[in-house]
């Protein structure tokens, strides 16, 4: 499996924020332990070896391995939710905001792949009261790319019959980005970015000449 890049031209690691040093290497470990055996058939052992640490050490910093869990699905969803709002408070068109959110969001999932996957696809493994506020974050991250798609179609240059079918349509196409993605393939992911973004602009029938 491909590790996630230390450097991604240029942008913050998605735990940077994480303190001290130790509870950031134990998320880090969690990620690529979770991506590579799946939530349930990862050990604390496991992750904690990942990290050089011993397993009592791990329970210094994060008292279950769900917690982990809960961390790195938290963080990965807010980041999302942060550029999708960028995106859509920014200036400009409809169609230049929605090619934005994509492009950009597309980004993120490509250059983040393999945390992408935990916090994407493990979320049935998160306890009752953390799955309920993740899954808030996530309504917010529909709510913002439906507003654009909103504006779109109130401005009359998309033609979108089912504006909330086709919000979730556009976020499952970006979010699968991080399944198939490969650090070392033909494309970057800038360019999935921009192939994407043109792919949307065509799903929701941007008239791009239109005001």
């Amino acid at each position: 499996m491909d590790a996630e890049p230390k450097n991604t031209g240029g942008k913050a690691e998605p735990w940077g924020d994480i303190t001290p040093d130790a509870a950031r290497r134990l998320v880090s470990a969690a990620v690529h332990a979770f991506a590579e055996r799946g939530y349930h058939a990862t050990t604390t052992r496991d992750i904690a070896s990942r990290a050089g640490m011993s397993p009592a050490a791990l329970y210094i910093h994060y008292k279950t391995k769900e917690e982990l869990l809960y961390q790195i699905s938290k963080v990965g969803h807010e980041r999302a939710l942060t550029i999708l709002e960028r995106a859509r408070d920014s200036e400009g068109t409809p169609a230049e905001r929605l090619a934005d959110a994509v492009r950009s969001f597309v980004r993120w999932h490509a250059e983040h792949h393999t945390t992408a996957r935990v916090v994407q696809y493990e979320l049935g493994a998160l306890a009752e009261e953390h799955h309920a506020e993740v899954i808030a974050v996530r309504k917010a991250t529909d709510g913002a790319v439906r507003s654009i798609i909103e504006d779109g179609v109130k401005a009359g240059v998309f033609d979108v019959p089912d504006v909330r079918g086709t919000s979730v349509a556009v976020l499952s196409l970006c979010i699968d980005v991080a399944r198939w993605f490969n650090a070392r393939g033909r494309s970057t992911p800038d360019e999935v970015g921009d192939l994407y973004a043109g792919l949307v602009l065509r799903m929701v029938g941007a008239r791009v000449g239109q005001p």
